[in-house]
């Protein structure tokens, strides 16, 4: 099974995939990743969903309400940074915005004159840092052993020991089940008055259906206009499940449900 996720290699996404997939392929965007799954071009892709310290990954909420695609199982992983450079004598930390904002108060209590730059993976950051001896990377420790260039200057300089990100693997629609113990749907109700956010909710409270996750993120139709995301502990095959969809896309009649499936949880430690 080929698989494709954030490059290039060494990436903590790449460690996800590799959970999953002895064939992993990179791209540089997650919105790339979904289209190659989404048109078939991969039969697996592995994107980061949601981080315990820095929350929901904005452009893969946005990305998976664009097109087609099916979320097959979650990968819970913890976080583990270090901090990687030539020698102690830097000038910018380079790694990807959601790692830089995870050590936020170690770079501001260690490294307060440091420059930080967001760059498209943890990988690239430590490719910046072989470059470059001004720049220091974060990402994980084994990224070090993978040349003789780098230093582990820190371990473990993520803001809470507690640090773990979320991963959802995608498929293919088709490949879509309603076997599993979590399900996500995408609500597009495409109109806004006083309660229509709590009727939605209601539709999931009145059968005992726990929402884990509940984002509202613009539509980009126009200003005001949104969209939710729901994580509800459940699968799709359970009556009260289909039921409560039932009663979404009646309320949102003139919007959209979207069914992205129900699938189950893989914890992988490094």
């Amino acid at each position: 099974m080929d698989a494709v996720t954030l490059g290039p290699a060494g990436t903590y996404s790449h460690r996800a995939a590799s959970a999953v997939s002895d064939d992993v392929s990179f791209r540089e965007s997650v919105t790339t990743i979904i289209e190659a799954v989404a048109d078939g071009s991969f039969e697996r892709g592995v994107v980061p969903i949601e981080n315990s310290i820095e929350g929901s990954v904005t452009e893969t909420l946005d990305a998976l309400a664009d097109r087609e695609i099916a979320v097959v199982s979650e990968i819970i992983t913890p976080i583990r940074h270090a901090l990687l450079a030539q020698s102690d004598e830097f000038e910018t930390v380079a790694s990807h915005s959601q790692a830089l904002a995870q050590c936020r108060s170690y770079l501001e209590t260690n490294y307060p004159e440091a420059n930080q730059e967001a760059v498209a993976s943890t990988a690239r950051g430590v490719e910046r840092a072989r470059q470059d001896g001004s720049i220091a990377a974060i990402g994980h420790p084994s990224n070090a052993t993978n040349g003789t260039d780098l230093a582990v200057l820190a371990e473990d300089i993520q803001d809470q020991d507690s640090n773990a990100t979320r991963f959802f693997l995608l498929a293919p629609a088709a490949e879509r089940s309603d076997a599993g113990g979590k399900t996500t749907l995408i609500v597009y109700p495409n109109v806004n008055y006083p309660g229509l956010l709590l009727e939605l909710l209601e539709a999931f409270a009145d059968r005992n259906i726990n929402l884990s996750r509940v984002e509202s993120r613009p539509s980009g139709n126009r200003l005001g206009d949104y969209l939710f995301h729901f994580d509800i502990e459940a699968g799709v095959y359970e009556s009260r499940v289909q039921e409560a969809i039932d009663e979404i896309e009646t309320i949102v009649d003139d919007g959209w449900v979207r069914n992205l499936g129900s699938y189950d949880t893989k914890h992988v430690l490094y």
